[in-house]
């Protein structure tokens, strides 16, 4: 249901957790063990009285669901950007260049020189074209 808001806020820094296929009691007890917000469109898990942490998302729309959980949140800046898997939020490590011969585009590994890591899935990141413009659009969504 949020799996981009999810997305994104791993760019911006941010430990979050998602599951598409979770069930309500499952994520309800994997919240509270775990201490964590619960970010929902759906009404009714709002309204259990066990759900101490929870923010209902008001938009379909992706700029809105961010700015909804920056004010709410009154969160400022992304100065931790870029430091999670997007796609299972472990935080990236940097790796050796030279270590991704044959991993990466001779392209790119000519003309970067700073890398990272997700020693969960072993997705590599660098900072291209793709990272100015996620850069300028959470700046643009954040203030």
């Amino acid at each position: 249901m949020l799996g981009k808001l999810a997305k994104w806020l791993r760019l911006a820094g941010l430990d979050v957790s998602y599951k598409n296929d979770i069930d309500d009691h499952v994520l309800i007890d994997q919240a509270l063990s775990e201490d964590r917000i619960i970010l929902t469109r759906d009404r009714n898990i709002k309204k259990r009285k066990i759900v101490k942490k929870c923010l209902l998302i008001d938009s379909d729309h992706l700029e809105e669901q961010i700015r909804q959980f920056f004010q709410t949140y009154k969160i400022n800046g992304t100065e931790k950007s870029f430091c999670r898997c997007i796609r299972c939020n472990t935080l990236l490590k940097d790796v050796n260049k030279h270590a991704l011969t044959g991993k990466v585009p001779a392209y790119v590994l000519k003309t970067n020189d700073k890398f990272k890591q997700c020693d969960s899935c072993n997705r590599i990141y660098w900072a291209g074209t793709h990272r100015e413009n996620a850069e300028r659009f959470l700046r643009k969504v954040t203030g």
